[in-house]
């Protein structure tokens, strides 16, 4: 947890987040890896956000044009959640950098094996726990 909690903290500070903050980035990723339209609360499980502050950020995103909320036709209390092509292009952008970043930061501390094997490892642990 404390690595994770650094390495969010590092990530949050690099002077990459624009057009998108940290946490619209996760929103537009978690939405492109779907690759379909989501209900905030599938949203939330990819996040790290609360729901209130999922919504909030939801609704800016939505305002500057990078998400589209539809009604659900099953459900006319929630709302789908789509990408848009302009929401595609940022997290594209922003991602590109974010992966740099990450690249640089973990392949100071491990050699390339070590970065396999960490890759290797996560993966196994992220299989273990998809539901």
């Amino acid at each position: 947890m404390r690595v994770h909690a650094q390495l969010l903290r590092q990530f949050a500070d690099d002077d990459i987040w624009n057009p998108v903050s940290l946490a619209e980035y996760d929103i537009l990723y978690a939405l492109e890896t779907a690759g379909c339209r989501l209900h905030a609360r599938d949203i939330q499980k990819a996040v790290l956000l609360s729901q209130p502050t999922l919504s909030r950020t939801v609704e800016r995103l939505e305002k500057r044009g990078f998400v589209e909320r539809d009604p659900d036709p099953q459900d006319g209390r929630a709302a789908l959640v789509s990408l848009t092509p302009a929401g595609r292009k940022a997290r594209t952008v922003v991602g590109r950098k974010h992966a740099l970043a990450i690249t640089q930061r973990l392949g100071a501390a491990l050699r390339p094996d070590e970065l396999d094997t960490l890759t290797e490892l996560l993966d196994k642990v992220e299989k273990g726990n998809t539901p």
